[in-house]
C-alpha cells in the first residue's frame, strides 16, 4: 500500500481498472458491446477471464514503463483508462435510458 501512496499515478491506475471492469460488466449486462477488437476475442474465453487477461496485460505494461523510469506512460494509460470508463459510463446511462418508461 505504500507504494501506491508514492506513486499517485499507479494508485489512479489501479482505481480506473477496477471502474472500467465494473463499467464493463454494468455496461455488458444492459446490452453494450464490447467495442475493442483485442478485449472482445480474449471474452470468448468467458467475459470475466477477458476482462482479468486485459487487465493482467495492462499492470504489466505499465511496471515495465515504471521500471524503466517511463511514468509519463502511466499518465497516458490513465488518460486512456479515464476516457475508456466515461465511455462506459455513456453506453450505461444511454442503455439505461432505453429502459425508462415515460
Amino acid at each position: 500500500m505504500r507504494f501506491l501512496k508514492q506513486r499517485p499515478s499507479l494508485t489512479v491506475f489501479v482505481f480506473l481498472q477496477v471502474l472500467d471492469i465494473l463499467t464493463t460488466l454494468i455496461g455488458m449486462r444492459l446490452g453494450a458491446g464490447e467495442a475493442s477488437a483485442f478485449v472482445g476475442s480474449l471474452m470468448h474465453l468467458g467475459v470475466v477471464p477477458g476482462l482479468m487477461i486485459s487487465k493482467i496485460l495492462a499492470v504489466i505494461l505499465v511496471l515495465i514503463a515504471l521500471r524503466r523510469k517511463r511514468p509519463q506512460i502511466v499518465v497516458m494509460a490513465n488518460i486512456w483508462f479515464a476516457g475508456l470508463v466515461t465511455w462506459n459510463l455513456v453506453l450505461i446511462f444511454s442503455q439505461g435510458w432505453k429502459h425508462v418508461r415515460v
